[in-house]
């Protein structure tokens, strides 16, 4: 049985502040004890909060390049700088969106640079955004790495954040770091019901358990951003954001 939990307690978080130690606390507060095989799902937000991702856009200079194409979205300039600074590439725009690959591989709008929920120190201005971490797997292992040892059973952690897709609307969770979680569950040579042998069958069962726990994390004012999971129907392993990106011979969208 797969089970979902929200963390309570997690407080708000600022630069150089311990997840590891909150989410120990909070996994004590909501009355579970961790097992092997368990996962912490994390949303973006808290962990680019404590590595310090804050960006005034007072200090931005923004280039020429960056104020041609604030006119051509309707984009603040020095935010446009900042998306160019966080892309490997332009893909679209159109007013209000610039969709990008980011410098971490995948596609997204505005290279996930986000306002909501953000203040700096000591502001609570709408001069502030926060950008992504600048290594999400990296993040999520150090993470992993604190809780196995503070918890001394294996675990998993993941780091998600929400994506739009080219063909859908709306947005959904997606994983962007990965630590002791597969990103793909490749089933092909697996037999169906019928005995039929799988061919192309590959899961993307990161990227569910990331829609999964942002249900339970909300997208405003829900305030709880770490989901403890139970039930993983796979084996956990060594994962990778890279193994959930489509390489660009394979992309028939761009």
């Amino acid at each position: 049985m797969l089970i979902l939990t929200s963390l309570n307690g997690i407080p708000l978080v600022q630069p150089g502040d311990d997840l590891g130690e909150f989410i120990f606390k909070a996994v004590k507060q909501t009355g579970i004890t961790l097992q092997e095989g368990d996962i912490l799902v994390l949303a973006q937000k808290i962990v680019s909060k404590s590595e310090g991702r804050f960006v005034n856009l007072a200090t931005v200079r923004p280039s020429n390049t960056a104020h041609r194409l604030a006119r051509e979205t309707c984009k603040d300039p020095r935010l446009v700088e900042l998306i160019f600074r966080e892309s490997k590439e332009i893909l679209r725009t159109r007013p209000g969106t610039i969709i990008v690959k980011h410098r971490l591989g995948f596609v997204c709008a505005n290279a996930g640079i986000d306002h909501s929920n953000v203040s700096g120190v000591g502001s609570t201005g709408e001069e502030w955004v926060l950008l992504l971490p600048l290594d999400p797997d990296v993040s999520a292992q150090q993470l992993r790495s604190h809780l196995e040892g503070v918890s001394g059973v294996s675990l998993g952690v993941m780091i998600i954040d929400s994506h739009g897709r080219a063909w859908r609307l709306g947005t959904v969770g997606v994983a962007i770091g990965l630590a002791g979680v597969p990103g793909l569950v490749d089933m092909r040579g697996w037999s169906d019901l019928f005995g039929y042998t799988l061919q192309i069958t590959q899961v993307g069962a990161a990227d569910e358990l990331a829609a999964a726990a942002s249900l339970m994390m909300g997208q405003a004012a829900e305030g709880t951003p770490v989901i403890h999971v139970r039930g993983f129907p796979y084996p956990l392993r060594d994962g990778a954001l890279g193994e959930l990106l489509r390489p660009g011979e394979q992309d028939l969208f761009r």
